[in-house]
Order: structure tokens, then sequence, then C-alpha cells
């Protein structure tokens, strides 16, 4: 009997340590998976539709576009080329993650499957879609390629290429993403899109859409090339990933130098044009000073010249002539 008293009497604190883990780790797994709602899920060119979130991060900045050719289970299969961005939303999520917004509807670029597309814009990448049928939009079923082709990274990437002496004075950095996929699927994949985005610190990714033209088959692998470029005059830590299918493949660091020669430029520019300007200015100065006539009259200096006295000259004596003849002299 004490044996048994004490096992209930011990395991009671273990079961609300227990109790208390689980009820905590339920919110936790339910914000990994941020979930959107709509207030109903067909509507017409015109009108809107609510928007609600939640397990969102909080205060982050959330867009919330209307795009097709796109599935929850698949995402996006175009990009946002399938989306339309013109008539996109913007929403702040609140301190618990949650959020709603009215959303106007419209026909995107592509035929249905139609999704709203909601994902972040600052900090940890994170998406998500529900279901919309734009009435009177054309439907196409999605390309059957994708179902059973897949790509997966089979090298580490690489950046190629170096900047130059443009770039030292602010010219656009660019570089080649090389990375090496195969086709682990069961389909082949046909000049597949990819997405390359570039982010700068806390900055969620900035994504573009390449197409890569050649098909993959199954089982085989391809060495992709993919050009990737930065605004003028940036430089800093850059993050260049490389996404398909909604599947983030690669992540490579990507180091930019400052761009120093136009640092040296305006440097050059602060000295030089003061410099300008203070010459111009004398001459300036120099020209409008008004002249005295007295001094331009002013006949030029002479030196004095030094006067000897005058020299007082004897007649010469007859016989010291050249003509004349010594007298002749007699003695008596």
């Amino acid at each position: 009997m004490p044996y048994v008293a004490r096992v209930p009497y011990l395991s009671l604190p273990l079961l609300l340590v227990l109790l208390l883990g689980l009820a905590g780790a339920g919110p936790a797994r339910a914000a990994d998976r941020p979930v959107v709602e709509l207030s109903r899920a067909q509507a017409g060119t015109g009108g809107s539709v609510t928007v609600t979130g939640s397990g969102w991060r909080p205060r982050a900045l959330l867009t919330l576009l209307v795009c097709g050719q796109a599935e929850p289970t698949r995402g996006v299969s175009g990009g946002t080329n399938s989306c339309a961005n013109a008539d996109g939303r913007a929403v702040t999520a609140d301190a618990e993650g949650r959020f709603r917004r009215e959303l106007p509807v419209v026909e995107p670029p592509v035929p249905c499957p139609c999704v709203v597309h909601v994902a972040t814009v600052t900090g940890a990448d994170a998406e998500a879609d529900a279901v919309l049928q734009v009435a009177g939009h054309a439907v196409e079923p999605l390309p059957a390629d994708r179902a059973g082709g897949r790509l997966s990274l089979l090298a580490d990437s690489r950046l190629r290429g170096s900047g130059g002496l443009l770039t030292w004075f602010g010219s656009p950095p660019a570089r080649t993403l090389v990375v090496t996929v195969g086709n682990v699927g069961t389909s082949p994949v046909k000049d597949p899109v990819f997405q390359v985005g570039t982010s700068h610190g806390v900055f969620a990714p900035q994504w573009q859409d390449q197409r890569w033209r050649g098909t993959i088959r199954p089982g085989g692998k391809a060495r992709i090339e993919l050009r990737v470029e930065l605004a003028a005059g940036a430089h800093g830590d850059y993050t260049v990933s490389l996404k398909y299918g909604g599947k983030v493949l690669a992540e490579h660091p990507w180091g930019v130098g400052r761009p120093w020669g136009v640092t040296l430029f305006w440097v050059l520019v602060c000295l030089v044009v003061p410099a300008a300007l203070f010459r111009a200015g004398l001459a300036v100065v120099d020209r409008a000073r008004p002249r005295h006539p007295v001094h331009a009259a002013r006949p030029p200096r002479r030196r004095p010249r030094l006067r000897l006295p005058a020299v007082r000259r004897s007649p010469a004596l007859p016989w010291v002539s050249p003509d004349a003849e010594p007298p002749s002299s007699t003695r008596t």
C-alpha cells in the first residue's frame, strides 16, 4: 500500500508539467504555418474579398496579390509574373500575427486556377495561398510536366564574375549564378522558370523570374547559369537565393565592395570647383577695379646720367701741328 500510494503522489507533478508543455507547444506549431482565409471563395471582377490571416510573424509587412496558374499545394508556378501586381495591397500583422484587409478582385495576367497569395516583404520568408474563383476569367489546367518533374540541387552554387573599373565608379554590380540541378521526378522539365532573389541585411529577397531554355530528362542533370544584378552604387553583404516551385534550392553570400571611385570623384569636385570659382572671382575683381588716369599718363622714369666735369683744353702749340715745321734756331 505505501508503494501504491506514492505513485500517484509523485506522478501528479509530472503530468502537470507534460500538460503545460503540450499547451505551450500548440501555438508555436501553429505559428510555423501561417493561415489565410477569404470571406468568399468566388467573386467577379470589380468586387472585393476580405482576407484574414493568422499565425504570421508579429508586426510583419505582408503583400496580398491575386495570382493565376496556382494552387495552395503547389504555390504560384509562374512567380510574380502570374499575379496582378498593380492591384495588390499591403498590410502589417498585429502583435499576435493576425491581419484583416480588403482586396479588390481583378483578373490576373494568366488563366486560373487562381489564388490570393500572401507573402512577407521583410524578415524571414513566409507565404500562404487561399483558393479564389474569379468569375468570368479563363481557366486552364496546370502544366502536367511539373506534377512529376522535380528539380533538386546536386552541387554547391557559386557566383562567377568580378567587378571592373565601371563598378568601382558606381556601375551596377553583376554576377552569374551557376548551379547544377537534377530532375528527381518521373517526367521531364521543359524551360523551367527560376526565381532569383537578392537580399541585404534583414530585408526579404526581391525575387525576379528567369526562364532557362532547355529540357531536363528524368534522372538527368543540367548546369544552370542565371544573371544576378544589383542596383547602381550597391555595396555591403548580400545573399543571392534561387527558388523553384516554391522551394529555395540554393543560397550564396555575395560581398560587394564600396564604389570608392564615386567618393574620389566627389572629393575632387569639392577641391577643384572652389579653386576654379576663387580664380574666376579674382579675375572679375581685377577687371572691375577702376584705373586712375594720372598713373596711366605718367611717363616712364629714366635713370639720371652721370655728368663729368668739362676738361679745359689749351691751344695747340705751333710746332705740334702736323703741317707746321719747327722754327730753326741760330746761335749768335
